[in-house]
């Protein structure tokens, strides 16, 4: 495994814990090792120690067993270099063909690791090409393979989408390209699919006849902090909704695939995606709402506005926040509202997909003190606390209400959590996508017509927004759930946003 820029944020918080965690689990070769590239001047000891340093900040690895991490240590190499620069790669592959000497031909793998920002894809993909450290191989079939994992975002519009992937396809097979989404990593995530198609009482019901709406939110506590320049480019909606969100919306909403295989589960997710309808000037206003975080109190303590936060424009109008309702048209879903909702600083982090069903038709109970009965939600929680939830209505129990015709009822919840079931917390989610590379298995990873048709979604409410700029960009307060300019957005379908707290 090569990671290009192994001394990078992303490299230790997440790649090396979830490296480990891979071998403490027996889930690597026996002659696996990993090959550090960085610009930094390092040897392979000091790669080494710096390494360390990041497992023991982990908060994924709990505990470190030593004679591991001695078995790790000997795995683990470091080359100096620019990967930006075509004639880097010499010492790249100098340094490749020394680890991998005594290595029969069949046995000498490689999986690149883009751990790098967005704006050097090209280049570093141009040079593994050209310096034949990674050819094009013709099918999935040949050994040794050649993969290529790349970071989302996967370009910052629709036309450097394309770009890119006409880029990435002319030098690989579309069989070596995994282009990773940590969240498809995620055990609620991928549990939507079993929910669904391995339970027969869902999939008669899952459709417009039943389903009145569907909410989902990815809330984040953290503000920007030091990450302001990167987030005045991107926004929340390059950052969260044309990848996480637009992801849940396809696993909520797609039909049963044939099989499990890769190509049948993202068949039918691109199937999704191009059945949204699509955003036009004259919709987008009635359809959306954007936002700033303002100062407020989180956890107890108090935050500064998005606009005070370093290298932040002080009239910036990049929102942190946003709320879309889209709709899917085609049979099953027509007529359906699904509200996406993201935001820095908001009163809790948590991502979910709930399912409002249709209230009974009949209402032979009666309101109750001028409330009507809820209706039943199916809650998929991604993070944290994953599992699912199913709220319904029973009887109250007791003698309070026997000298009247009424029957009183009230909601109730049943509750599945993967932690409280199965004993242990879910693996993280780089853990199980780094193993699917090593397999082959390429099902919770993004193909090209993929990333082109969620660009498609989204692009023209970024070029909307980025050339009508608000006279007054709404705001919200940190610690709150967000502006009440998205709340009056779905009250005006006679719904509100499901309570979770």
């Amino acid at each position: 495994m090569v990671i290009i820029g192994a001394l990078g944020d992303l490299s230790r918080r997440k790649l090396l814990p979830a490296i480990y965690q891979l071998m403490k689990e027996h889930l690597t070769h026996e002659h696996f090792a990993v090959l550090g590239v960085a610009r930094d001047e390092q040897t392979d000891d000091g790669f080494r120690a710096k390494m360390r340093e990041a497992l023991n900040a982990s908060e994924e690895v709990h505990g470190i067993d030593d004679g591991l991490w001695q078995s790790l240590c000997r795995r683990l190499f470091y080359v100096s270099a620019d990967a930006t620069d075509g004639g880097a790669y010499q010492a790249i592959g100098a340094r490749l063909e020394e680890i991998e000497r005594d290595r029969a031909a069949e046995e000498r793998n490689r999986l690149f690791y883009l751990a790098v920002p967005p704006s050097v894809f090209e280049p570093i993909v141009s040079g593994l090409s050209a310096s034949g450290l990674a050819p094009r191989m013709r099918t999935a079939d040949v050994r040794p393979w050649v993969r290529v994992v790349i970071e989302k975002p996967f370009g910052r519009s629709l036309e450097t989408a394309l770009r890119l992937n006409d880029l990435v396809l002319h030098r690989f097979g579309e069989h070596q390209v995994y282009r990773i989404d940590h969240y498809l990593g995620k055990e609620t995530v991928q549990n939507v699919l079993v929910l669904r198609f391995a339970n027969s009482i869902f999939e008669p019901i899952w459709n417009r006849q039943w389903i009145h709406h569907v909410q989902i939110t990815a809330a984040e506590t953290v503000g920007v902090e030091t990450r302001g320049k990167y987030y005045e480019e991107a926004g929340v909606i390059r950052d969260v909704f044309q990848n996480h969100l637009l992801q849940l919306l396809t696993l909520t909403a797609m039909e049963p695939p044939p099989t499990m295989a890769a190509n049948a589960v993202r068949d039918e997710k691109v199937k999704v995606l191009k059945s949204v309808r699509w955003l036009t000037p004259e919709t987008i206003p009635e359809n959306s709402v954007r936002a700033q975080y303002t100062a407020g109190v989180i956890g107890g303590k108090p935050v500064p506005g998005y606009t005070q936060e370093p290298d932040v424009a002080s009239d910036s109008a990049t929102p942190t926040f946003a709320t879309l309702r889209l709709y899917v048209d085609n049979w099953r879903w027509n007529g359906v509202p699904f509200y996406l909702r993201s935001g820095k600083r908001l009163r809790s982090r948590t991502s979910e997909i709930a399912v409002q069903f249709r209230a009974p038709p009949h209402l032979m109970f009666g309101p109750q003190d001028g409330e009507a009965m809820r209706p039943n939600t199916l809650v998929m929680r991604v993070q944290p606390n994953e599992g699912v939830a199913l709220d319904f209505e029973v009887k109250v129990p007791g003698a309070a209400v026997a000298l009247t015709s009424a029957i009183e009822i009230a909601p109730v919840q049943m509750d599945f959590e993967y932690a409280a079931a199965f004993g242990e917390t879910t693996a993280p989610a780089y853990e199980t996508l780094l193993l699917d590379v090593m397999i082959g298995e390429a099902t919770l990873f993004t193909r090209s017509d993929e990333v082109e048709a969620a660009w498609r979604v989204v692009d023209p409410l970024i070029q909307y927004w980025e050339s009508n700029r608000p006279k007054r960009m709404p705001t919200y307060a940190a610690g709150s759930w967000g502006p009440r300019e998205a709340d009056e957005l779905i009250e005006q379908d006679g719904v509100e946003w499901r309570d979770i707290d």
